[in-house]
């Protein structure tokens, strides 16, 4: 399996919007030899002007109904390409760079971008459909910007979204913001996403104590001690994801609302979850566009 996949090679793919409209049909369609709506045999031809193909008997065949395409007025090569720079960049593409790339305006280009943001997230869904098991690591992590002025009891929290974090050694990523740090905010999240059995590795955070009584095989670092492993415990991998979730979005972003950080979270997992493949990551992308995507973002907040 190719380890990369070059901007030449994607230009070379996907020349034009024809092209585009004939990767979207047969990503949606397969190389059937007939009308996917009659049923009779014969090529599909293309209708010039219109994002639609007919066969022999005059059938209509509109591939991007049902897509992130279908509304969209903008070119379908401009689309292939925003798909190409979130897939091909380790840190992603802010809606300015888009906005530079493409050519739209940034209401465009942050609209785009957030449709591909839920558009992964609904991929990495499909990929890792099934709860996570083997060993998976638990942490949370505090996303926002230092607090000014005086600070009281749980001031650290006041500027931060919290997002809880499971991954599986060698495996799939998932995170999920929480409203706070209470077991009653963490466990449930953490039963729903880790099977009951697999050994789970924290730190001694006070919302993960309960997990022996759940059914995990619980083992905790106490990184106040500065205890960093213990035997097979420690929570080294969902560390380097935080670090380079934050450092993504400090230096692509700068910074991003608490209302969309669900989206940056499930960009960067996909991103994760694929990293063995990145050549397949804008085939896999493409794979998707026959689910619909709903709750379209609005613009009233970046």
């Amino acid at each position: 399996m190719a380890d990369k996949y070059t901007r030449k090679q994607f230009q070379a793919q996907n020349p034009d919007d024809g092209a585009c409209l004939q990767a979207v049909l047969q990503r949606r369609y397969g190389k059937a030899e007939a009308c996917p709506n009659c049923g009779i045999v014969g090529k599909l031809t293309r209708i010039e002007g219109r994002r639609a193909f007919a066969c022999k008997a005059g059938c209509h065949i509109y591939p991007c109904a049902g897509t992130i395409f279908e509304h969209s007025p903008t070119p379908l090569t401009d689309w292939f390409y925003a798909i190409y720079l979130m897939t091909a960049t380790r840190n992603g593409v802010s809606a300015k760079e888009l906005e530079r790339q493409l050519g739209v305006t940034y209401k465009c280009a942050w609209r785009m971008g957030h449709q591909l943001r839920d558009l992964m997230a609904a991929r990495a869904k499909a990929q890792h459909p099934g709860p996570l098991s083997g060993h998976v690591e638990v942490d949370e992590a505090y996303i926002g910007g230092k607090l000014k002025g005086r600070r009281g009891k749980g001031a650290y929290l006041k500027n931060k979204t919290i997002v809880l974090g499971m991954v599986e050694r060698k495996g799939a990523f998932r995170g999920k913001i929480i409203p706070d740090e209470s077991r009653f905010s963490t466990l449930p999240v953490i039963v729903e996403n880790v099977a009951k059995g697999t050994t789970v590795s924290t730190d001694t955070h006070y919302g993960t104590q309960a997990l022996k009584s759940l059914g995990y095989k619980h083992g905790a670092v106490n990184h106040w001690a500065n205890e960093w492993k213990r035997g097979v415990h420690h929570t080294n991998t969902i560390e380097g994801f935080w670090s380079h979730l934050k450092r993504g979005i400090s230096s692509t972003h700068i910074s991003v609302s608490k209302k969309h950080l669900q989206r940056y979270v499930n960009e960067f997992a996909f991103r994760y979850n694929n990293r063995e493949a990145p050549a397949e990551m804008f085939h896999r992308m493409l794979r998707q566009i026959s689910t619909p995507i709903t709750g379209t973002p609005s613009r009233s907040d970046s």
